[in-house]
């Protein structure tokens, strides 16, 4: 999961923070705690491509294909929707949930939006215990299949984890077991948050504050 702020370093525009987590890691879940406990929009990368798929559009097409294959859709694609759901939201504080998914997602978001995570937040859970959520929360949606989810664990894995690598290396990862009960997790975020709460950041860099898990 990822926490922070967005960063404006080339206009005046919201600081982002990317979130990582494998597949069933609680992503979701803590988003929607953190943006009640903290006042954050929560919107869910893979719910907004979802919608596009169900608004039966070309590019929703597109997207369906590529993801019941288990594959990332294309950088600009998803960035494209994201900033279109965050035009239409009067807000200047997100909870991106699901992205970036690997480091061409990263720079896609970066150019395009010219931001930058304050710090990422990531929910370490052990592959077998996300499994075992995937396939019990019967949601009725098409990629919670075994098969599936195993190719998605390979994508994370492989595209991913370099990703949460390259922010580790920027001193930018919070890393929080996210193998325990909801409750705890979310303990462990609400110390990580209230720390940031107390980090001031001259107007001058900054507009408002933004998180992408």
């Amino acid at each position: 999961m990822t926490v922070g702020e967005r960063r404006n370093f080339r206009q005046n525009s919201p600081s982002n923070t990317p979130k990582g987590g494998g597949p069933g890691s609680g992503k979701g879940t803590q988003c929607k705690r953190i943006a009640q406990q903290f006042g954050y929009t929560h919107l869910s990368v893979g719910e907004i491509l979802r919608q596009e798929i169900s608004s039966g559009s070309e590019t929703g097409s597109m997207i369906q294909k590529i993801m019941k294959e288990g594959k990332l859709v294309p950088s600009d694609v998803t960035v494209r929707l994201l900033q279109q759901a965050m035009q239409g939201i009067n807000s200047d504080k997100f909870l991106i949930d699901g992205f970036p998914r690997n480091e061409e997602n990263v720079k896609a978001f970066e150019d395009l939006t010219k931001m930058e995570p304050e710090f990422v937040l990531y929910l370490d859970c052990p592959q077998d215990e996300m499994e075992k959520r995937l396939l019990s929360r019967n949601e009725g949606r098409e990629d919670d299949n075994i098969e599936t989810i195993r190719k998605r664990f390979k994508v994370f894995m492989e595209s991913t984890l370099p990703t949460i690598e390259y922010y580790e290396s920027k001193g930018k990862i919070r890393k929080v077991d996210a193998g325990k009960s909801v409750d705890e997790v979310f303990e462990s975020i609400k110390v990580i948050f209230s720390q940031g709460k107390d980090n001031k950041v001259p107007p001058s860099r900054h507009k408002c504050k933004c998180l992408i898990l």
